[in-house]
């Protein structure tokens, strides 16, 4: 059976394949985000590339108030993108955005147009999802991620999904597939069945993990919650003296680990969930439910920040946004400023025209920024260094 991150682009590197697969990058500039932030959301688009085993660093961008309905940008740029693409034989092109399916075929049929090289167009949720497959570990995660990738594929079916047929089959192997039926109409069929039936599958898994949580009555609960990459899973070996895996590289992490934790004789229960990112596609919001449920069951939420990032305040932003739409923005929330160690400060030119930014304060500023906001504790560490790691000890031992 064809997994679906293999039906979406077939990014991943292969053990035998020695080809480098490169890929350019495209982003819209208007008035919800200006140049300076598109630059930084294609730095975060480039690294999830990069995680997902594509190279490159070609980027397009277009200022437009709206991105054009039929290929998300103009008709002079996407030329400029395509004798860009043919001209260095580029494998991926990949969208800042997720691209309706109408403008995902136009673009491809473009840049395909008459061309010996083929290049895939990929939008920033297919990526996200290609790389959740990748990740995805135990049986749980692997079927979380499959229904959302086939939730994700079932209105870009375009009739070419012959391999599909072989995946259905009634008892005895019969083909189901009625007289004068489509292949498109067939192949919806199937992806509809399937999604039906990992439906059925989490339900089962659901009910559980419900019923594990529900054994846990009496201990105290906390969960740790945070942009992806920000060092959750090394801070969860820390406290835990366990081994969950850590890696510098986005969603290290999509299983939710849950660990008994004992402080001065107080125990506790510590869970590491995925990291949010900006952008989180909703069929993956939806699919990981019972992941997220961690987070909903939780006591006090540990809410992990890469202080190094130039950018936390809005990864700060993307993160209480997301325990919003999943209900829990009432929670108690202690804040862990993490990879203090990494801070670079950037002294402000006060005859600049340029506003001042997050780099502009020193570290101790920073610090005095945060404490003085009386409704956010929080402590700043360096897990890697094993800096303020017995502060946070303590003041966890407090909040108990």
């Amino acid at each position: 059976m064809v997994h679906p991150s293999a039906m979406l682009f077939l990014i991943m590197y292969d053990t035998i394949d020695t080809h480098v697969y490169t890929a350019a990058f495209v982003a819209v500039i208007n008035q919800s985000q200006d140049e300076a932030q598109v630059n930084e959301y294609l730095d975060e688009l480039q690294f999830l590339a990069l995680t997902a085993g594509v190279v490159g660093d070609k980027r397009f961008t277009q200022k437009l108030d709206h991105p054009n309905s039929h290929t998300y940008i103009g008709t002079g740029k996407l030329e400029e993108i395509n004798a860009y693409v043919r001209e260095n034989e580029i494998d991926y092109l990949i969208f800042d955005d997720e691209l309706s399916p109408s403008q995902m075929r136009n673009v491809e049929k473009t840049l395909n147009w008459k061309s010996e090289h083929h290049c895939s167009v990929v939008d920033r949720t297919g990526l996200i999802l290609d790389i959740f497959a990748d990740r995805a570990q135990t049986a749980y995660a692997k079927t979380q991620v499959e229904l959302a990738q086939y939730q994700y594929l079932y209105p870009r079916l375009t009739g070419m999904w012959t391999h599909l047929e072989r995946q259905r089959g009634g008892k005895g192997g019969l083909n189901m597939r009625g007289p004068g039926e489509s292949q498109l109409e067939t192949d919806r069929r199937i992806v509809l069945d399937k999604i039906a039936r990992l439906k059925d599958q989490l339900a089962k898994i659901d009910r559980q993990m419900a019923s594990q949580r529900s054994n846990r009555v009496g201990m105290t609960r906390l969960a740790l919650v945070g942009y992806t990459n920000v060092g959750k899973s090394t801070i969860m070996n820390l406290l835990a003296k366990s081994d969950v895996f850590a890696e510098n590289k986005l969603f290290a992490t999509l299983d939710t680990t849950v660990r008994k934790v004992v402080i001065e004789n107080k125990p506790f229960l510590l869970s590491d969930t995925v990291g949010f990112i900006r952008k989180l596609p909703t069929q993956l919001i939806e699919s990981f439910k019972s992941t997220l449920d961690e987070v909903r069951e939780a006591d006090i939420l540990l809410h992990v920040v890469d202080i190094s990032h130039p950018n936390f305040e809005d990864q700060i932003a993307t993160v209480n946004r997301t325990l919003r739409e999943i209900g829990v923005a009432d929670k108690p929330v202690f804040m862990i400023f993490n990879k203090v160690d990494a801070y670079t400060y950037e002294p402000f030119d006060e005859y600049s025209l340029d506003l001042k930014t997050e780099r502009n304060y020193t570290l101790e500023e920073l610090k005095s920024s945060w404490f003085s906001k009386q409704n956010t504790p929080c402590i700043f560490i360096s897990a890697k260094e094993r800096l303020g790691i017995d502060e946070l000890r303590q003041e966890i031992f407090k909040m108990l």
